[in-house]
């Protein structure tokens, strides 16, 4: 069967870029949300006051300022008299940090501190209302994919780092776009579209094009798409050799412990290579 990737380059460039951006964006869905408001604070942070600042707010200053320092260390005390809270509601809030996946890590001694490492983190990107919209125009077309997930969760956390103003434009003009079709009917189940970043060999129930069950374990090394459908590209080792399996007849499937060390190659691929290329993003 000869296919042709489909060419989502910009559009996983600006899914890699989102999911890197300002790392305080991240704990939207995993710590702000259902957060109470904590301490008060006093002092000033970049230029504005931050007296009466919650604690949502307090955990992006607190980000922003181990950032704008970095790679130097703050210590719990340097923090808490900068925001005038105690050590232990700063101890407690570098935790919340820690849980969400921020990386921040202690540097112990006397001139130690929270240290942020800034080389995996972005500052806040200013995007327009209309490149919003493009964006959200784009990741719509990884419906069906096993990219639709991860571009879901991308334009959330594109929204939300939105100032309000622009999101209100961006929600106004999204408004007057309207779109026909969702992509493919069936999605591609989760374990499935976490494979090969997981690389763990999986144990599928597949139905060939004659609608026959096979249980195989597989090896996942890669994704193959085209307009109608997405493959997985795997070593199978029922066969002993690589198999394109579309992910809408993947009935079932289970992650087993084993580790993937075999990679994909484009050579291995029975395809025309004129026909295609790997994903780029750049």
């Amino acid at each position: 069967m000869l296919v042709r990737v489909v060419l989502l380059a910009r559009v996983l460039v600006c899914v890699v870029l989102v999911e890197r951006v300002f790392v305080g964006v991240a704990l939207v869905e995993r710590v702000f949300v259902g957060v109470a408001s904590g301490g008060r604070c006093g002092a000033s942070y970049l230029g504005r006051s931050v007296r009466g600042m919650n604690r949502t707010d307090r955990l992006y200053a607190l980000v922003e300022e181990l950032r704008a320092v970095s790679p130097r260390p703050r210590s719990a005390r340097w923090l808490a008299t900068h925001f005038e809270v105690s050590s232990r509601t700063i101890e407690r809030d570098i935790g919340a940090l820690q849980e969400a996946g921020v990386p921040i890590w202690a540097e112990p001694g006397r001139t130690g501190g929270y240290v942020l490492d800034r080389s995996r983190t972005l500052p806040p990107v200013n995007l327009t209302a209309a490149e919003a919209v493009a964006m959200a125009v784009a990741l719509h077309r990884l419906a069906g994919t096993p990219f639709a997930g991860p571009g879901a969760t991308a334009l959330r956390k594109l929204v939300a780092v939105l100032p309000a103003a622009d999101a209100a434009e961006a929600h106004r003009l999204a408004g007057r776009v309207h779109l026909i079709g969702d992509g493919p009917a069936t999605p591609v189940p989760a374990t499935v579209a976490d494979a090969v970043t997981a690389r763990r060999v999986l144990r599928i129930r597949y139905a060939d094009r004659a609608g026959i069950d096979s249980v195989r374990d597989v090896e996942p090394l890669g994704y193959l798409g085209n307009p109608r459908h997405w493959y997985l590209l795997a070593w199978c080792r029922l066969r002993d050799e690589l198999r394109c399996f579309r992910t809408d007849r993947i009935e079932d499937v289970r992650a087993l412990p084993e580790v993937v060390v075999r990679e994909l190659r484009l050579t291995d691929l029975d395809i025309p290579h004129e026909r295609v290329r790997p994903l780029s993003l750049v």
